[in-house]
């Protein structure tokens, strides 16, 4: 009986392994489910979080397909929670996810590491299914803790995840309703396409850590595509540890953080044809171990600090044909980390960086720390402003500690061009300036 199983799966004695068979796998499907949420018409009708995600978590239990989600705004008293091989798409800016206010209160009892409840001084404006914050004055904003209410007796309520550290009492422990207006954990194959984030930064408090409009955390292959993050109480965009990530075409403005923040060893990230404006802080922030990656065709305007910022161990990145301009401080900036620790072997190419230094004076290309391999090569690196209003006075600044730089048919205009107060011979010595 074994051997005849073994015949019909193709097995024989001259052909030891059996034969794979063809499969109906549900990735190589031509038609996928697809399912509409609306305010007046669809599938599911419902204008909160709540319809959105049972559209997201019906589509992701059948293997992946479409969530479409029409016009209106949605009032997020949670994160849309992606999930793998699910496209989230909405109609532009049609299709606002709005964050709900949020309302905070100090800890009564202290949060211990690895508790699922906390309890608060005042519960009201708490409610089961919420998303929820809770830090402390001493908190490092990577253990900032978010989570969902999951349950509530008085003032005390349940979350759905432990607690990341010890949060005190005596420390100013605190809880709110803040949390990112979409977000991925552990997935991976997500879209989310044509829909706008509107944080109410006005009516929220400032989630620092965990945070963004749009938040990714070890959400591989995920893609984001034509959307708007706007007005967010923390960063635009974020995504930590999740590798190949696209950001296409999207706009991140006027949010009180960081415009769009790759970070946390994502390697391979590509940000192309975005606009970056009018952020609290760095424009495109790479944070600590992007590798590998391509930021392209990008707009980075008028933000609070500087345009473009690289730093711990972010190596082999190019940055191509972007548009520097009119921000704070530093158009580049290579931040100040030691030779072990900095980004080496990155490409700034092609790029157009002008009239920086809007808040306090800044050069176009600014290398800080002990980055080497760098090249710069056929950028526009000029103050266009008049007389007396310029303060990108240097075009590249190159700083001590900095090694080998490469600086090639650039077109300057600036009081300076190349400053170079490097004090390694060798460096100076091995770099091509032309």
């Amino acid at each position: 009986m074994i051997m005849g199983v073994l015949a019909a799966l193709g097995y024989s004695a001259d052909k030891p392994e059996p034969q794979q068979l063809p499969l109906a796998m549900h990735s190589e499907m031509k038609e996928k489910p697809v399912l509409r949420v609306g305010q007046r018409e669809g599938d599911i009708l419902g204008s909160d979080d709540r319809a959105l995600q049972a559209a997201v978590d019906y589509i992701a239990a059948l293997g992946g397909g479409t969530v479409e989600i029409g016009e209106g705004v949605y009032s997020m008293r949670d994160s849309l929670h992606l999930r793998s091989h699910v496209t989230v798409r909405g109609e532009g800016e049609k299709t606002v996810l709005r964050k709900a206010p949020s309302v905070l209160s100090r800890l009564v009892l202290d949060g211990d590491f690895g508790e699922e409840q906390v309890t608060v001084e005042n519960s009201e404006g708490f409610r089961v299914g919420d998303g929820v914050a809770i830090w402390d004055s001493k908190t490092n904003n990577n253990y900032t803790t978010v989570a969902r209410i999951t349950g509530k007796d008085g003032n005390t309520f349940s979350i759905s995840r432990p607690l990341n550290g010890d949060f005190l009492v005596d420390d100013k422990a605190q809880a709110a309703t803040v949390f990112p207006v979409v977000s991925g954990y552990d997935i991976e194959g997500a879209h989310i396409e044509n829909l706008a984030v509107d944080g109410a930064r006005e009516k929220n408090a400032l989630l620092d850590g965990w945070d963004g409009g749009i938040f990714l955390y070890r959400a591989f292959g995920t893609v984001i595509r034509n959307c708007y993050v706007r007005n967010y109480n923390g960063d635009g965009i974020s995504f930590q540890a999740s590798n190949d990530v696209e950001v296409i075409g999207c706009v991140s403005e006027n949010n009180a953080g960081l415009g769009v923040h790759p970070g946390t060893g994502s390697d391979r990230p590509v940000v192309r044809d975005c606009t970056i404006r009018n952020n609290g802080s760095d424009g495109l922030y790479l944070c600590w171990r992007v590798r590998h990656g391509i930021f392209e065709s990008n707009q980075s305007l008028n933000n609070g600090r500087n345009g473009i910022s690289i730093g711990h161990k972010d190596s082999d990145n190019l940055f191509l044909k972007n548009v520097v301009r009119g921000n704070g401080k530093d158009g580049i900036r290579f931040r100040n980390d030691p030779e072990a620790m900095a980004g080496h072997r990155n490409r700034i190419e092609e790029n157009r960086i002008e009239d920086n230094g809007r808040t306090v004076e800044g050069a176009g290309i600014m290398i800080d720390g002990a980055n080497h391999d760098i090249l710069i090569r056929h950028n526009v690196i000029r103050d266009t402003r008049p007389a007396g209003s310029r303060s990108q006075h240097t075009a590249i600044y190159l700083g001590e500690r900095a090694g080998e730089v490469r600086i090639e048919d650039n077109e300057i205009v600036a009081d300076t061009a190349v400053k170079d107060v490097r004090t390694s011979a060798t460096a100076k010595s091995s770099s091509t300036l032309r």
